[in-house]
C-alpha cells in the first residue's frame, strides 16, 4: 500500500483550490432579451482591464436599461482592436464589425468570431482564450444550423441563434515569449492555482507514485492506464486511444 498520490490529493481541494480572490468576475455575453432577439442594443466600452489568472483582457461595457432609468455593466472578453470609448452593438440587426455580438446565423461564411455560445443563451463558451478565434464555415437555413471551425481544428454544428462576438480575442502571442526564469513561472502560476513546480513521477520513490523507484529514472511499465483503474494507479496516459508522435498532417473530416 503506497502513499496517497498527488492526483488523489487534488480531488479534496484544500491547498489545490483555484486562487479567485483578485479575479474580476465571470466574462459573459449579455443575457438574451427582446432587444437582442429582434433588433440591437448599444453599449459603451468604459475600460479594458486585466483579470488575474486569465490570458485575455476583459472589457467593461455599459448598457442602458431598455425599460428603466439605469445602466448595466457587463464584463466581455475584449477583442483585438477594442478601445475605451468605443460603441459596440449586440443583437440580430447589429452591423458586422469587430467587437459586435450577433447570432452566428447572421454572419457571412468565413467570418472570424470568438466567445461563441455552445447552446443558445449560455452567454459564451467556445474560443475564449487570448489570440483564439473560430471561423464560420457554412449555414443550413432550412435546418437552422451553422457549422463552425474551432481553434482546435475540429468542426462543430451549432444552432444558428447561438451568439458570437466578431473578431479575435485580444492578448494573442502571449506564449510566444519564453518565461526564461523560474520567478516568472512562479508568479504566473501563483495567480492561477497550486500547480507549479511539478515533480515528475519517475523522480519519486515507489511509495509516492506508480512510476517511482528503480535504478534509472524510467516508468518500467506501460504509460497507458485503463479508465477503470483505481485512483492510486491512475497516472500517465489515461484511456489513451493512441500513443506516440502525431505523424503527417491533421485530417479534418468534412
Amino acid at each position: 500500500m503506497g502513499r496517497v498520490i498527488r492526483n488523489q490529493r487534488k480531488g479534496a481541494g484544500s491547498i489545490f483550490v483555484a486562487r479567485t480572490h483578485r479575479r474580476k468576475g465571470a466574462a459573459k455575453l449579455r443575457s438574451v432579451d427582446y432587444a437582442e432577439r429582434e433588433g440591437y442594443i448599444r453599449g459603451l466600452v468604459k475600460e479594458i482591464i486585466h483579470d488575474p489568472g486569465r490570458g485575455a483582457p476583459l472589457a467593461k461595457v455599459q448598457f442602458r436599461d431598455p425599460y428603466r432609468f439605469k445602466t448595466h455593466t457587463e464584463l466581455f472578453i475584449a477583442t483585438e482592436g477594442m478601445h475605451t470609448g468605443q460603441f459596440i452593438f449586440c443583437g440580430k440587426k447589429a452591423q458586422l464589425a469587430v467587437g459586435n455580438t450577433l447570432p452566428v446565423g447572421e454572419l457571412p461564411e468565413g467570418s472570424i468570431i470568438s466567445n461563441i455560445e455552445e447552446k443558445p443563451g449560455d452567454r459564451g463558451a467556445l474560443a475564449r482564450t487570448s489570440g483564439n478565434y473560430a471561423t464560420v464555415i457554412s449555414h443550413s437555413i432550412e435546418d437552422g444550423i451553422t457549422r463552425v471551425k474551432l481553434p482546435s481544428g475540429s468542426k462543430k454544428i451549432l444552432k444558428s441563434n447561438c451568439r458570437a462576438t466578431v473578431g479575435i480575442v485580444a492578448g494573442g502571442g502571449r506564449i510566444d515569449k519564453p518565461l526564461l526564469k523560474a520567478g516568472r513561472a512562479f508568479y504566473k502560476h501563483r495567480a492561477k492555482r497550486n500547480s507549479w513546480p511539478r515533480t515528475r513521477g519517475v523522480a519519486m520513490n515507489p511509495v509516492d507514485h506508480p512510476h517511482g523507484g528503480g535504478n534509472h529514472q524510467h516508468i518500467g511499465k506501460a504509460s497507458t492506464i485503463a479508465r477503470s483503474a483505481v485512483p492510486g494507479q491512475k497516472v500517465g496516459l489515461i484511456a489513451a486511444r493512441r500513443t506516440g508522435l502525431l505523424r503527417g498532417t491533421k485530417k479534418i473530416k468534412e
